[in-house]
């Protein structure tokens, strides 16, 4: 009954440990390169600028460029703002 019991113990075990490293992976998948979401077509960005990040909200749009500089947009396409990150 005992060898029974350390059979079920030890599968269990490799089971559990098969199953962590199996989300790992999936979570290592999903989240390693988040893909940057497409900027809406009236949006255009100052010659050479390249988009880092994309933030929407309800009535503007804020893109990080690589540069390190916030443009605000407005939901029609205007710059509505612009600053430089030190």
């Amino acid at each position: 009954m005992l060898r029974w019991l350390r059979i079920l113990v030890t599968s269990l075990a490799a089971v559990m440990g098969i199953g962590v490293l199996a989300i790992v992976a999936l979570l290592w998948l999903r989240l390693s390169e988040a893909p940057l979401p497409d900027l809406p077509d009236q949006i255009v960005l100052p010659e050479g600028a390249t988009a880092a990040a994309v933030t929407f909200a309800r009535d503007w749009i804020v893109v990080v460029t690589e540069a390190g500089e916030i443009l605000l947009y407005d939901q029609q396409g205007r710059l509505k703002d612009q600053a430089s990150v030190p």
